[in-house]
C-alpha cells in the first residue's frame, strides 16, 4: 500500500510530506486549493506523462516520491527481479521533472525507464475519476478483470500453456516445411553437392594444417639442397679427397729419405683426409635426414588446391566445408525423409489445435458465466447509486477461429444508463458523474479480485448529494475494507466514513507574496468543523455542527 508522498515545487506546492496508513483516506478543501495538483503529483510518480509546467513557477526541477509497502508475493516483485532491480519489503518510485521538459524516474534510487516505471505504477495504484486517463474504461482491460473476477487463472494457463504449445509445433512445421521446399528445388545439385564433398571430406582448421606442412616442407627442400652442394664438393667430382690421399701416400714413401722433414706434413695431411672423410659421413647422414618423399608435397599441395577450389564453388571459406557437408547432407535427408516427419508434424499440429479449440472453448463458458454474476453483482449496486434506470453488461465476442494465448473472446463492459437507450462503452456513454459511479460500483464487485492494493478515487461524488453520496460513501468505505482506498471529495457523506481526513489549502509563503498548499491532518474538532463547512458552505453554524456530528456518529 502507499505510506507516504512526499511533493517539491510542483506547480503551487512548495513542500510537502504526506503521510498514508490502511483504510480510507480523504482530501477535503476548497475548489483550487491545490487536491488535483496532489493527484498529479502521485500520477507523476507512477510513471505518467511529464510535463514542465508542473514544475513551480521559479524552481528548476519538482520532484515526487511515493513510498510503498510491498508484499513479497506481490507481481511487482517478480517484475523487479526480471530488471535486476532488488526491493525488500519497501518500495520508492521517485520522478524528478525538469522544468526543460525532460524528467528522470527511479525505483529505489536506481534509474529507471519512465516506461517501467508506469508498468509498476498500475499495479500498485489505480486512479478513477471522471477524466478518460485516469479511468478504468480501457477495454483491453476487460478480459483480465473478468478472468480475475471469475478465478480464472487455471483455466486461462491453460488455455496459454495450450496455445504455446501449438505456436511451437506450428513454427516446426513450417521451418520444416520451408526447407523441404529448397531442397525440392534444388535436389540434383543436393546429391551432387553432397557426393562431392564427402568424398573430399573435408576436415576442421584441415587448411591450416596443410599450409603449414606444406611451408614446412618446402624449408626443408631448400636445406636438402645445400647440403647436397656441400656433399658434392667433398665427395663429387671434384672432391679433394683422392688428391690429399695420392699425396699423403708419396710422401709417406719418401719420408724415411728425408731425416724426418716430412714427418708434420704427412700427419697434418692425413688428418685433413680423415676430417674430409668425416665430414662426407656426417653430410650423408644429415641428407637422410632431411630428405623428404616428393610425392607428399605434391600431395599436399594437391589437397590444398581442391580444398580451395571447393571453397569457391561453394562461396564459403575451407574452414567452413565441413559444417557445409554436415548441412547440404541435412537437407538431402530431410527431403528423402521429410515427407514423413512433416506428415507425422502436420499431425501433431493438428491435435496441438484441437486441444487448444478444447481449453479455449471451456474458457469461453467459464467467462460467460462469470460475466453473468459480475453484471448481477454490479446491477446491485447501481439503485443506491442513483442509477436505478441504468443497466451494466458484460459482453463476451466469441472468434471461434481465433488462436491466441489469451482465447478466442474479446470482452467489453457496456452501460446504458436508460431505458430504450443503446448500449455502449463506458466512455461514450456515461456522462462524468455517472462514469465515476459506474466505476465505483465496478470496483466494489471486484474489490477483493483483479484489483490494485491502493485505489483513488477523484470526485467520485461530483454532482450528487443526500443518500447517493452517502452510497458512495458507504461504498468507499467497503472497499476500504479490503483494500486501501484515497478519495479526493466534496460530499460531507464520504468524508465523515473515513478513517483519515486530509484538509487542503492553500496558505501564504515568503512573507505574504506567495502561496503554497498545504495538507492538515483533522480530527477531533477540526474535523467536525470542516465537514460542517461542507454542509453550511462559507458560514458554518451550530446547525451545521449538529449535522456533522450526526453524519461523523452515523459512519462510527
Amino acid at each position: 500500500m502507499l505510506v507516504a508522498l512526499t511533493i517539491r515545487d510542483i506547480v503551487v506546492i512548495d513542500r510537502l510530506s504526506i503521510s498514508f496508513g490502511t483504510g480510507m483516506t480523504v482530501f477535503t478543501g476548497e475548489t483550487g486549493a491545490g487536491k488535483s495538483i496532489l493527484l498529479d503529483a502521485l500520477s507523476l510518480a507512477l510513471g505518467a506523462r511529464g510535463d514542465a509546467s508542473l514544475v513551480r513557477a521559479g524552481a528548476k526541477q519538482g520532484e515526487v516520491a511515493a513510498v510503498f509497502d510491498l508484499a513479497a508475493d506481490h507481481p511487482v516483485q517478480a517484475l523487479l527481479d526480471e530488471r535486476g532491480l532488488a526491493v525488500g519489503d519497501q518500495l520508492i518510485l521517485r520522478r524528478v521533472q525538469n522544468a526543460d521538459g525532460r524528467s528522470r524516474a527511479f525505483v529505489n534510487d536506481e534509474p529507471v525507464s519512465v516506461g517501467l516505471m508506469r508498468d509498476i505504477g498500475v499495479r500498485l495504484v489505480e486512479i478513477h475519476g471522471q477524466h478518460d486517463d485516469r479511468a478504468m474504461v480501457d477495454g483491453a482491460r476487460h478480459r483480465a478483470l473478468l478472468d480475475a473476477y471469475g478465478g480464472l487463472a487455471k483455466e486461462t494457463t491453460m488455455v496459454a500453456e495450450a496455445f504455446a504449445e501449438w505456436r511451437r509445433r506450428s513454427q516446426d512445421l513450417k521451418e520444416l516445411g520451408e526447407r523441404i521446399a529448397v531442397a525440392r528445388a534444388d535436389r540434383e545439385y543436393l546429391r551432387a553437392a553432397v557426393d562431392e564433398l564427402v568424398e573430399l571430406a573435408p576436415q576442421p582448421a584441415e587448411e591450416t594444417h596443410l599450409a603449414d606442412a606444406r611451408q614446412r616442407m618446402m624449408r626443408v627442400d631448400r636445406i636438402a639442397s645445400d647440403i647436397a652442394e656441400a656433399r658434392d664438393v667433398v665427395t663429387g667430382d671434384a672432391s679433394p679427397i683422392p688428391i690429399l690421399a695420392s699425396l699423403v701416400r708419396r710422401l709417406e714413401r719418401k719420408a724415411e729419405a728425408a731425416d724426418g722433414v716430412l714427418d708434420a706434413s704427412v700427419q697434418a695431411l692425413d688428418a685433413a683426409l680423415s676430417a674430409l672423410q668425416e665430414a662426407e659421413a656426417v653430410l650423408a647422414n644429415a641428407m637422410a635426414a632431411v630428405t623428404i618423399d616428393p610425392g607428399e608435397l605434391e600431395r599436399s599441395e594437391e589437397r590444398l588446391f581442391a580444398l580451395r577450389a571447393a571453397s569457391r564453388k561453394h562461396a564459403v571459406p575451407v574452414s567452413e566445408l565441413a559444417d557445409l557437408t554436415s548441412r547440404l547432407a541435412a537437407d538431402l535427408s530431410a527431403l528423402e525423409t521429410g515427407e514423413e516427419r512433416l506428415k507425422a508434424l502436420e499431425a501433431e499440429t493438428g491435435r496441438a489445435l484441437d486441444n487448444y479449440r478444447t481449453n479455449a472453448a471451456a474458457l469461453s463458458a467459464a467467462r460467460r458465466r462469470a460475466g453473468e454474476l459480475l453484471a448481477t453483482a454490479v446491477a446491485a449496486e447501481l439503485p443506491d447509486l442513483k442509477l436505478e434506470r441504468a443497466s451494466f453488461n458484460v459482453e463476451i465476442a466469441t472468434d471461434t477461429e481465433r488462436v491466441s494465448e489469451v482465447g478466442a473472446d474479446a470482452v467489453a463492459f457496456v452501460v446504458q444508463t436508460n431505458p430504450g437507450q443503446r448500449q455502449g462503452p463506458l466512455m461514450k456513454v456515461a456522462s462524468g458523474g455517472e462514469l465515476s459511479r459506474f466505476l465505483l460500483a465496478l470496483k466494489v464487485a471486484l474489490s477483493d479480485r483483479g484489483s490494485a492494493p491502493t485505489l483513488v478515487f477523484d470526485e467520485v461524488d461530483t454532482a450528487v448529494g443526500g443518500a447517493v453520496a452517502d452510497a458512495i460513501g458507504s461504498r468507499l468505505a467497503r472497499l476500504a475494507d479490503r483494500v486501501q482506498v484515497v478519495s479526493v471529495t466534496h460530499a460531507p457523506q464520504v468524508a465523515a466514513r473515513a478513517g483519515a481526513h486530509l484538509l487542503v489549502a492553500k496558505e501564504a509563503i515568503e512573507r505574504g507574496t506567495k502561496v503554497a498548499t498545504s495538507v492538515a491532518g483533522l480530527s477531533g474538532d477540526s474535523r467536525r468543523e470542516e465537514i460542517a463547512r461542507m454542509l453550511a458552505g462559507a458560514t458554518v453554524t451550530d446547525e451545521a455542527r449538529a449535522a456533522a456530528d450526526r453524519l461523523i456518529l452515523g459512519a462510527a
